[in-house]
């Protein structure tokens, strides 16, 4: 059978590790073998947080430099310093909206322009999907459902072993009552910025 990896990149406090557990919790529902990693990173708001999600027959969580089928970045920069983990046959999703770190804005140095940034990971991938997923919750009912846009954009890109309802229904599951309608708004949020509309 064949695999599909996934890399998530992000800072701590974006959901970055909570959309990994729902991904590899997805997969576990249609009866697919999965291996959800955390790489590294530290869990505090701003720390960078790697993690990845191995769907099919694999043995470990490692995803090796070149093999990634998909690179999801919560925010351009750590998206670009994950940049290693893709190919020509990678689709990278890319958040647009900047988190700059605390050292850097007080240092004063510059931080890069998103715009740039996806510049570059277009010369390494198969396919970039870039938009402001921030914004995009935001208009949704609440920012904190990037992570339900982003995971919305992965269904909408067609990488996916499974049909983008299981994942939908899956993030449905996991938020409270409440937030169900406004995650169920991101989720196909990102489904339409896949398909580019």
């Amino acid at each position: 059978m064949a695999k599909t990896d996934i890399c998530i990149s992000g800072v701590g406090g974006q959901g970055s590790l909570t959309s990994s557990r729902i991904l590899g919790e997805a997969a576990t529902r249609v009866g697919l073998k999965v291996l959800v990693g955390e790489i590294h990173g530290m869990a505090q708001r701003g720390g960078i947080v790697e993690s990845t999600v191995r769907i099919g027959e694999v043995y470990g969580p490692i995803v090796s430099d070149g093999d990634a089928d998909v690179l999801i970045g919560f925010e351009p920069v750590e998206a670009l310093r994950s940049i290693a983990k893709v190919s020509e046959r990678t689709v990278v999703i890319v958040n647009t909206h900047c988190v700059v770190p605390a050292n850097v804005s007080m240092a004063g140095a510059e931080y890069p322009k998103a715009e740039e940034v996806v510049a570059r990971i277009a010369q390494t991938c198969k396919r970039v999907i870039a938009f402001d997923a921030t914004a995009a919750a935001k208009l949704a009912g609440n920012a904190q459902a990037m992570g339900s846009v982003l995971l919305g954009a992965l269904a909408g890109s067609g990488a996916l072993p499974f049909e983008a309802s299981v994942l939908e229904q899956t993030i449905l599951d996991e938020v409270p009552a409440r937030a169900k309608e406004v995650n169920r708004k991101a989720f196909a949020a990102g489904v339409a910025a896949a398909a580019g509309k």
